[in-house]
C-alpha cells in the first residue's frame, strides 16, 4: 500500500511540474530566445535632459509560447541626480501576418504600435512603428554578451530623415 501512494504523489509531482514548466517559444519567435529572462538596467542615459535612468526587466514566455512579455519598472533621475519620477512599461512582442510585431503601452498612456522586426536570430531586433501623421520609433535590442543586452531608442519625427535618439542603456541577464 505504501509503495502504491509513493507511485502516486511521483506521478502527481510530475504532472505539476510538466503543467508549471516554462513553454518554449513557438518558431517565429524561437529567434528572440535570447531575450527572455530577468534583467536588471545598470544606468541608461536619458537623452535631451542630461538625466539618468535605471531599473529592470523581465522578459516571459506567455500565452503557451506564442508571446514575449516585457514588464519594466523605470526610475528617472534628473542632471544632478535627484529623482524625477518612476513608470512602468509592458511590451507583447508576438507574431502576425508572417512577421514579428510587439505593442508597447506604459503609465504615462504611450502606446506604440510596431509593425516590423528586422531580427537576426539569437542576436538582435529592431522593431519600428508605422510611418503616418506621428513620428517612426524604433527599438534595438542587440545581445552584446550571453548576460548583456544593449538597448537604444530613437524617433524620427515627421518630415525628417535621421533617427533623433531618445535613450540609451544596457541590461545585464540577472537569471
Amino acid at each position: 500500500m505504501k509503495t502504491i501512494g509513493l507511485v502516486a504523489a511521483a506521478a502527481i509531482l510530475l504532472l505539476a511540474t510538466q503543467a508549471f514548466a516554462a513553454p518554449t517559444l513557438k518558431p517565429a519567435l524561437a529567434p528572440l530566445g535570447f531575450l527572455v529572462g530577468s534583467w536588471d538596467n545598470g544606468e541608461g542615459k536619458v537623452a535631451g535632459t542630461g538625466g539618468t535612468s535605471k531599473g529592470g526587466s523581465v522578459m516571459s514566455v506567455e500565452s503557451d509560447g506564442a508571446v514575449i512579455l516585457r514588464r519594466d519598472h523605470t526610475e528617472t533621475f534628473d542632471k544632478s541626480g535627484k529623482p524625477a519620477g518612476s513608470f512602468h512599461q509592458t511590451m507583447m512582442i508576438y507574431p502576425d501576418g508572417g512577421g514579428i510585431h510587439a505593442d508597447y503601452v506604459d503609465g504615462e498612456g504611450h502606446a506604440i504600435h510596431y509593425i516590423k522586426a528586422d531580427v537576426v536570430a539569437g542576436r538582435s531586433v529592431t522593431f519600428e512603428s508605422a510611418p503616418g501623421q506621428g513620428p517612426v520609433f524604433r527599438l534595438t535590442y542587440a545581445l552584446q554578451s550571453p548576460r548583456l543586452l544593449a538597448i537604444s531608442f530613437g524617433m524620427i519625427p515627421p518630415g525628417a530623415s535621421e533617427l533623433r535618439p531618445i535613450a540609451t542603456g544596457s541590461l545585464m541577464k540577472v537569471k
